[in-house]
């Protein structure tokens, strides 16, 4: 039975039933499998067509390719019943949001991973650990988010490599432990990141006279428990799962089937049944490995947990066996219909077995016990400890208040282009049956009345009642189609013009309830709360949607918590970033891009008359897309930057078929060329030992004019310098541009700028600043080089 949407809206405003999940691995492990098997449960597909129908990768060359290249979200409703003193069942609303796993589209990944809670790691237990894999763990761990390892693929293990329930204990055990070395290179490589910050402050604090180094020793590497990073089954945080098969679990759901018949506890139980654990058949008694004494016992994850698994497939997959069939549907307590145990269709029947038995369910946190782990990190990112709440405004967002009064807080972290067509408000309505009934019953009697007036008539009268009755039905259309907001004039420019896109934001809502015709603010990446009226702009809630996949919902508000669509952001938001109902709101730090684009090409259009056409698709793309980049040559050229060739050539199939819909001549790609500086310890031996480093000369063809230019590195206590007055040269290049642009509105930055120290050092005016730069210049020596750089 599907899940009605007002099922779902309802359940939008229990913050605690709310889980805001992304699934992320390495192209081709799953992801796209697995949400289709998640969707089916909500009856939006077949059970039969998960994995098959691929339905939240809704453009075409998602499903030419196989693979998905942009993120996308969807709301699900799950039922959970709770077993304990009493039983109960929990309604929970799932916003799942699928991610590519191709390296040309990692940017999609950053952009799903900021607006959840918590993520399912997919890996495929046959080819382990990936490149893509690396990157999704590192991504999870950069932004807080709980992850959950889900060992896919499983049936892989039986149906192609043929292992048996001991192989295939060990094999999982190795996918496991690589798995655990990731994150712990990964945890201790942000350890020493960290440790060397807060070295660096330690100095700088000595240096100062504030606190010796000595003395900051003690401070410096604290021991910290690392041990909730790592995956254990006993922990909780790993599923094993076959998504194409429909089936996963975690070792508690079998801990609970054998605490009864073993008469053991089960949360003792669920400690065993994973790891080198033993039971002795006799004593009932769990021994360890060096207790065996040369026993040839399996280990209890071997024996109740796979060998049950590794029977149903050889039952069903392998051999086909009826009777044993059969006799597993009765001892599991199955309810197989008859039509399905006859079927010649064996992954079928597989699946329908699974599914009763071990279901997919996914647990993570709530936004509420969520935010205040993952939110200061995204409001200080360079801080090393969780701040308190600072302000009322933080406090409401740590505590992810969901009050009328609470601030509107929601991050936006990247646009996605829709069809104004396929907008919910510019949908045909459907009529209701007793509609369309009566207007049935309308047309019968206008068709009867028409009847009897030609019948009555003569031929003049009728053909003249048949002429009116024409007009008013082609006046009765022209009125329909002026309701519907079409005319004949859109019509014909309908032909011509390529349909409007409307541009929706991907957006996460931490704090309040935002609703439609709401005024807001976004706030620019540049944004100073110490400076509101810089880099805000005040916006209006045009719409808000329900992420449902291919379609959009509308909805009238939205509580905090919530994943959703928002509509009335173009000309103000490019990619991403905040909105805030107050300007007290410390701007969030903005998604960066790991992988920067690399591969560019130049664009022109096979017309020379459509460039302006172009250059609009082009503005379009560079909004549409995270991680693409659009810029014009001194040359005139339009170039666009891609993060590889898949990327690229997704980006020129939009700008043919969606953005630009013109024919396009793209160059060969332009080979970037990349500087990077080096220690002179490292560098490379010159050919004259008499030429000074970094310089190069060159002469014209004739001889007559020669050109040197010399790169030289600043002297030490220069870059010092420089760092010591960061602010002021702030205000200082802050004064130029307000002197340009004719403004003068930086008296308020003036008082705020008096007497605040940067490490040590207060604000200075220019000539101030310039006189203390000349003397370090003096200091550095070199004279012949470095006299008189300051007045230059």
């Amino acid at each position: 039975m599907p899940v009605s949407i007002s099922q779902l809206v309802k359940l939008q405003s229990q913050t605690d039933n709310i889980r805001n999940i992304c699934i992320l691995a390495h192209v081709d492990h799953g992801k796209t499998t697995l949400s289709d098997s998640l969707l089916a449960s909500n009856g939006i597909i077949s059970s039969k067509l998960a994995g098959r129908v691929r339905y939240l990768d809704s453009r075409e060359d998602e499903q030419e390719r196989g693979i998905t290249m942009e993120a996308s979200g969807i709301s699900l409703y799950f039922k959970v019943l709770r077993i304990g003193a009493e039983e109960r069942s929990d309604e929970y609303l799932i916003n799942l949001i699928d991610s590519p796993g191709h390296v040309d589209f990692s940017s999609e990944v950053f952009t799903a991973s900021r607006l959840c809670d918590g993520a399912l790691i997919l890996v495929d237990v046959v080819e382990g650990v990936c490149t893509q894999t690396h990157t999704v763990l590192r991504q999870a761990l950069i932004e807080n988010v709980r992850p959950v390892l889900v060992l896919n693929k499983i049936d892989r293990l039986i149906t192609e490599l043929k292992l048996t329930p001991m192989e295939a204990h060990i094999h999982l055990i190795k996918v496991l432990e690589q798995v655990n070395a990731v994150m712990g290179t990964f945890y201790a490589g942000a350890m020493l990141e960290e440790e060397g910050r807060r070295q660096e402050a330690a100095q700088t604090e000595d240096k100062d006279g504030n606190k010796s180094l000595q003395d900051a020793s003690e401070d410096l590497f604290e021991e910290r428990d690392d041990s909730n990073i790592y995956f254990a089954p006993d922990a909780g945080n790993v599923i094993f799962c076959s998504a194409i098969d429909g089936w996963a679990f975690r070792v508690e759901q079998f801990a609970r089937i054998y605490a009864a018949k073993l008469n053991v506890k089960e949360s003792l139980l669920r400690k065993v049944l994973w790891g080198d654990y033993y039971l002795e058949p006799k004593t009932k008694r769990i021994l360890l490995q060096k207790h065996l004494r040369g026993r040839q016992l399996k280990p209890m994850f071997v024996q109740f947990v796979l060998e049950n698994i590794w029977n149903v497939y050889d039952a069903v997959v392998l051999n086909n066996n009826r009777e044993k069939i059969e006799k597993i549907v009765k001892a599991l307590n199955l309810k197989v219909l008859p039509r399905d145990m006859r079927s010649n269709d064996t992954r079928s029947l597989l699946t329908t077995i699974f599914g009763q038995w071990l279901p997919l369910s996914p647990a993570l946190p709530s936004p509420k016990a969520a935010q205040p782990i993952r939110l200061p990190r995204l409001i200080y990112p360079h801080s090393d400890k969780i701040e308190t709440p600072k302000d009322d405004v933080e406090s409401k967002l740590y505590s992810c208040d969901t009050s009328d009064s609470a601030p509107v807080v929601a991050f936006v972290s990247k646009m996605f282009a829709v069809p104004s067509a396929l907008l919910p408000e510019n949908r045909r309505r459907q009529f209701t049956a007793e509609e369309l009934r009566e207007n049935a019953r309308i047309r019968r009697e206008r068709r009867l009345a028409e009847t009897n007036s030609v019948t009555e008539g003569d031929n003049d009268v009728a053909n003249s009642d048949v002429t009116k009755t024409t007009k008013t039905e082609e006046s009765d259309i022209k009125r329909t189609a002026e309701s519907d907001g079409v005319t004949e004039d859109d019509e014909t420019d309908g032909k011509e013009d390529s349909p409007k896109v409307a541009f929706i934001g991907f957006a996460r809502l931490y704090s309040g309830k935002i609703r439609v015709g709401q005024k807001l603010y976004v706030l620019g990446p540049k944004f100073d709360p110490a400076y509101p009226d810089r880099y805000s702009s005040e916006i209006t809630v045009e719409s808000l949607y329900l992420m449902m996949g291919r379609e959009l919902e509308s909805l009238q508000e939205v509580s905090a918590g919530n994943v959703f669509g928002i509509g009335g952001l173009e000309g103000h938001l490019l990619k991403n970033g905040t909105i805030s109902s107050t300007k007290k709101c410390h701007n969030f730090v903005g998604i960066g891009l790991k992988t920067a684009p690399i591969v560019r090409v130049a664009l022109e259009p096979a017309d020379p008359s459509e460039m302006s056409k172009l250059i609009e698709g082009l503005r379009l793309l560079n909004q549409a897309d995270s991680c693409v980049e659009v810029l014009i040559q001194e040359t005139g050229e339009h170039v666009i930057f891609a993060a590889g060739e898949v990327h690229l050539e997704r980006c020129l199939r939009d700008l043919r078929e969606r953005f630009a819909k013109i024919e396009i001549q793209v160059s060969s790609p332009i080979v970037p060329f990349r500087e990077t500086i080096a220690p002179v310890a490292d560098s490379t031996p010159l050919k004259d030992p008499l030429t000074p480093r970094g310089q190069i000369t060159m002469s014209t063809t004739s001889k007559q004019c020669t050109l040197k230019i010399r790169a030289v590195p600043l002297p030490t206590n220069i870059m010092e310098f420089l760092d010591q007055h960061v602010l002021t040269i702030k205000s200082m290049v802050e004064e130029q541009q307000h002197k340009k642009t004719g403004k003068n509105d930086n008296e308020d930055m003036d008082e705020a700028l008096k007497g605040v120290a940067v490490k040590g050092q207060k604000s200075l005016n220019a000539d101030e600043f310039f006189e203390l730069l000349e003397k370090e210049f003096d200091k550095a020596g070199d004279n012949d080089l470095w006299k008189g750089v300051v007045d230059r």
